[in-house]
């Protein structure tokens, strides 16, 4: 009686236990895909289907999810890894790609790893393209670099289901001798740069002070040829002048020459200048020798035509 009740009772558990794996598997069917995600169903075995996002039931013990991916971008680190310039310079070089899945059923059975394959690639490429470049070309060419990684990569992503939208380098490391010496040439380069600015600097003092010495010279040879311009025109004008008056004194002395008594006035007024000078003649300090007709008045005026008129 007791071995049938056991009998009964392990007959029970596995029964039990048969429902309970058939209730988590039932459970284990239902999937809620997340968006931007991807799951990979199985049959037996083989690809089955793909599910997106949203909620969907699987056959218990049938189905099974064999890959998850993950469709948003995604960064991945390429390790630091040493690579020889054209010019034999060892450098140490590491970056990072930027992918996304884009057929995940490539990604699932295309590559094993598709992570691990692109960054193998990654560094071989960069290795390859770092290989024709020398030292200083390495460091101005990071988007040569950077492109020709992605190229090779876009092409083997093509089978293994995943796009490469950039890869950037973030360091280029070389030998700390070759650090220095790089370091030594920037500060040469700098202090040339430096002289050069100086150079150029005292060269265009030197030319905007001689432009200034030069202009102040045409300033003042220009305000000095003006200036004799100017004194040449009033010396002009004061000759005009002087010209016009005398010739005027003339013309109204000849007109009073011409009138009735005219050449007794004109005799009166010889006369008064002519007593006037030989007043200031006369003092004890000054000899003075005159021509013996000098004071004969009548004879000089009859010698310049000034008759008395009767």
């Amino acid at each position: 009686m007791i071995a049938g009740v056991d009998t009964d009772l392990i007959v029970l558990g596995i029964w039990g236990l048969i429902f309970a794996v058939f209730v988590i598997k039932l459970f284990q069917s239902i999937r809620l895909v997340p968006t931007k995600s991807a799951y990979i169903v199985e049959r037996l075995g083989k690809y089955h289907s793909t599910l997106d996002a949203g909620f969907h039931a699987l056959v218990p013990f049938v189905d099974k999810v064999a890959y998850v991916h993950d469709l948003k971008e995604e960064t991945i680190d390429v390790p630091p890894q040493e690579c020889f310039s054209s010019d034999e310079v060892n450098v140490e070089v590491d970056g990072v790609i930027y992918i996304s899945v884009v057929d995940p059923v490539k990604a699932s059975y295309g590559i094993v790893d598709y992570r691990y394959a692109a960054i193998q690639l990654a560094q071989t490429t960069t290795r390859s393209v770092i290989g024709t470049l020398d030292l200083d070309r390495t460091f101005e060419e990071r988007d040569v670099i950077s492109a020709k990684v992605v190229e090779v990569l876009d092409q083997a992503g093509a089978m293994w289901g995943i796009r490469v939208h950039r890869y950037e380098i973030k360091n280029i490391t070389p030998p700390e001798t070759v650090k220095n010496a790089m370091e030594m040439q920037v500060n040469a380069e700098r202090e040339r740069r430096a002289l050069l600015a100086k150079s150029e600097g005292e060269k265009q003092s030197k030319i905007n002070r001689s432009e200034g010495i030069k202009a102040e010279m045409i300033n003042h040879s220009e305000g000095e040829m003006q200036k004799r311009i100017n004194e040449a025109e009033g010396k002009g004008e004061e000759i005009i002048t002087i010209a016009r008056a005398t010739a005027e004194s003339i013309e109204r002395m000849a007109t009073v020459i011409a009138a009735p008594g005219g050449k007794n006035v004109v005799r009166m007024q010889l006369g008064a200048q002519y007593l006037k000078q030989f007043d200031g003649l006369s003092n004890n300090t000054s000899k003075v020798v005159l021509p013996g007709n000098m004071m004969d008045f009548e004879h000089w005026m009859d010698s310049i035509g000034l008759e008395e008129e009767k």
